[in-house]
């Protein structure tokens, strides 16, 4: 018999699962379960996008790209970087379009991070940036933000963490779980702390589009951070195209001719009729983002107000489309909090320690489901609640 115990890497089997996933195989089997668990708009892919898709198939146009992606569709994601963001890209070298941002992410950690280095986390935050870290045999480094600064990275916080050993600092905003977001201003601050040093930054930007009252911004549009920073986007939030499976990874030629490398060899090309709708996406589809923000905003307000009503005190997120209500007056973990929440009524919401050990004592609920789906899952939390 086979000791697959032995067998397997030890640095693997370390890893959690994520949190995010434990309870979705029962909710896909219980009858009248709601969930807002899954980070997926409710949106299905506009039709002049699918019909961009549609068409690449009729034309035939069904064999590898360029490992970089379609040159066409890495100029478009230029031009609309700069138009929305302010930010320059050459599309024949610094622009990598990859399968997802998770791909992204991945690929950009084992081409930066080295056995030992040092990886600066704010946490809570999504749940891939540790294990891609003991991945590349680097060490995560945790660094808790906090409701009481609107889940932002504060420069002191940042230099506190530094070491000789840092290596790359990874900035998840706007973030998920907590809705947080960074101002010019929190990044011009961060930008000070790493002048003078070697430290990278991976700025994880997938949902820069959805950001409420103030518009994004990227820090590698402060001055200075351009040649440090690895910009991560995509249109699986911003445009409703999740299954399509699109990202984006924006940097200096040196680093990303070294991402492109490791895509070169563990996937070869994103999947070309989804580079095909992307073009489509990236042309016409800044109406798109803005119908689906202002839906977002409507449902983020109606359950913000909804948790603080029932006496869970709710940061207010000013970004992405999740809401992170604190559970501790319950008494409960966040775990058990989830499970008894599921089996009472039958409503699904992600622990907080999934994203982190800082997020203990909160659950994360998403907000892109339609009106109707989030006030019947609202009554049922208030009803399990009452009876707590």
């Amino acid at each position: 018999m086979m000791d697959y115990d032995r067998l397997l890497s030890q640095k693997v089997k370390e890893i959690k699962p994520s949190g995010i996933r434990k309870f979705f195989d029962i909710v896909a089997v219980m009858k009248d379960a709601i969930s807002l668990g899954v980070g997926e708009p409710d949106f299905v892919t506009p039709w002049h996008i699918r019909d961009a898709g549609i068409q690449s198939l009729q034309e035939g146009k069904t064999y590898y790209t360029s490992n970089w992606g379609l040159l066409e569709l890495r100029t478009e994601a230029a031009a609309y970087l700069n138009r929305r963001y302010g930010l320059t890209y050459n599309p024949d070298n610094e622009v990598l379009v990859t399968v997802g941002g998770s791909e992204g992410i991945d690929n950009t950690i084992r081409a930066l991070v080295s056995f030992g280095d040092e990886v600066l986390i704010p946490e809570p935050s999504f749940v891939c940036y540790q294990p891609c870290v003991l991945l590349s045999g680097g060490v995560p480094v945790p660094i808790e933000t906090k409701a009481e600064d609107e889940f932002k990275l504060t420069a002191r916080q940042l230099k506190e963490k530094i070491t000789p050993k840092t290596k790359l600092l990874i900035l998840p905003f706007p973030n998920n779980p907590t809705g947080g977001i960074m101002e010019k201003r929190d990044l011009e601050e961060i930008a000070e702390v790493l002048r003078g040093t070697d430290i990278l930054v991976l700025s994880d930007e997938i949902y820069a589009e959805l950001t409420y009252g103030m518009k994004h911004t990227s820090i590698a549009s402060i001055d200075g951070m351009w040649e440090r920073t690895v910009v991560i986007n995509g249109l699986s939030k911003s445009h409703a195209m999740t299954g399509w499976r699109i990202g984006f990874v924006c940097g200096p030629k040196p680093i990303l001719e070294q991402v492109t490398k490791i895509h070169q060899y563990a996937i070869m090309s994103a999947p070309t009729v989804s580079q095909y709708a992307a073009v489509q996406a990236l042309k016409e589809g800044d109406r798109d983002i803005e119908y689906m923000c202002e839906q977002y905003n409507m449902r983020r307000k109606l359950m913000h107000e909804g948790f603080n009503k029932m006496g869970l005190t709710c940061f207010e997120p000013r970004g992405a489309f999740y809401v992170f209500p604190s559970i501790k007056s319950t008494g409960l973990s966040s775990e058990e909090f989830c499970e008894r929440l599921l089996m009472e009524e039958k409503v699904a919401v992600v622990p907080g320690n999934a994203f982190g050990d800082s997020g203990e004592g909160h659950i994360r609920c998403c907000y892109a489901y339609s009106v109707e789906h989030i006030k019947e899952a609202l009554s049922r939390i208030d009803n399990f609640l009452n009876r707590l």
